[in-house]
């Protein structure tokens, strides 16, 4: 029987993608065990998979072809391994099952979660962009995840992309950590081929930038909760629409896969699927030898941190492990 829906990742360069594609890969199982749908990493590692994973697919590819950044995400509809992809970041964890999710995206050549813009900046000048090329307004969205069929219109996005790439600077697009943006290139695409976004509506995908309080996650037992606080905190991201919310995808984007909550759940994942613990146990292990004192620490440093910036200044930002030589 032939495989319709997949789920796709990208693990492309530094060893560190790898391991997040293996706990990506990991959460989805946990929550789909009875389900068609099948996981895929697309990857130029050579690394082997764990014995709890064998059964997930691999697309092997070069990544010269792909270039470097966040403009890989450019050739999904080539890397596309089903009729049917929905694609998700690396630095992502699953927290339920995905049937609704494709059900909401289902008949759309290409989507994203997200809403629609047509003034204001999303890295360059929004007006100015759709001015130039004719268009009412861009999808604006987190480019954590694609949703794409494959056909012709599909490729003619993706294609479409890709040409837009080599004029980024020209278009006057703000680069983002030195790279050509995947998301204004795609937005600028789906909306010249009269596609957009679902709306958002906090309960796909959501992450710690925009709701940077109260993270609390469990993968095992199906919960997340992140909270952007309401205005007068100083924290309020005024552009999120939403308070409290409780996704089933929670992207660890930026540097928050090196944070305690992330490497729990890495943990706990890993003592499950690969070691065979029951859920409770993990659960309760990494809980009590790991999170409680991570906490307290988190406690601790956030009484202090006013009486060190007072006294000594901020301290000098550490360089991600994420980001190349």
């Amino acid at each position: 029987m032939a495989i319709e829906r997949s789920v796709l990742t990208l693990a492309v360069g530094m060893p560190v993608y790898w391991q997040m594609a293996i706990n990506l890969a990991r959460s989805f199982i946990w929550w789909h065990k009875e389900c068609d749908i099948r996981f895929y990493i697309a990857t130029d590692l050579p690394n082997p998979l764990p014995r709890d994973l064998a059964g997930i697919g691999i697309v092997r590819m070069s990544s010269n072809k792909l270039g470097k950044g966040f403009t890989a995400k450019l050739w999904l509809d080539e890397l596309s391994p089903t009729p049917k992809t929905l694609f998700i970041d690396a630095d992502c964890l699953v927290v339920g099952n995905l049937e609704s999710v494709f059900a909401r995206f289902a008949g759309r050549a290409v989507s994203v979660v997200g809403g629609s813009i047509s003034s204001g900046e999303w890295f360059g000048d929004v007006g100015s962009i759709c001015s130039r090329f004719g268009i009412p307004g861009l999808p604006k969205f987190n480019g954590g995840m694609y949703y794409l069929e494959q056909g012709s219109l599909a490729k003619d996005v993706y294609t479409c992309a890709r040409e837009l790439q080599q004029q980024y600077d020209q278009f006057g697009l703000v680069r983002l950590r030195g790279q050509p943006n995947d998301e204004l290139l795609m937005a600028i695409s789906m909306s010249l081929h009269g596609l957009g976004a679902i709306p958002d509506d906090g309960t796909i995908m959501s992450d710690p930038q925009a709701c940077p309080t109260g993270l609390k996650t469990s993968v095992l037992y199906g919960r997340s909760r992140l909270v952007n606080p309401r205005l007068p905190d100083r924290r309020h991201r005024s552009w999120y629409p939403f308070h409290v919310v409780h996704p089933l995808i929670v992207h660890f984007l930026g540097d928050y896969t090196s944070g305690w909550r992330y490497r729990a759940e890495a943990t706990k994942l890993e003592l499950v699927m690969e070691r065979g613990w029951p859920a409770s146990l993990a659960e309760g292990f990494v809980g009590v030898t790991f999170s409680a004192g991570q906490l307290a620490i988190e406690a601790t440093k956030n009484l202090a941190r006013p009486l060190y910036h007072a006294s000594f200044g901020p301290r000098k930002v550490t360089r991600s492990p994420r980001m190349s030589d």
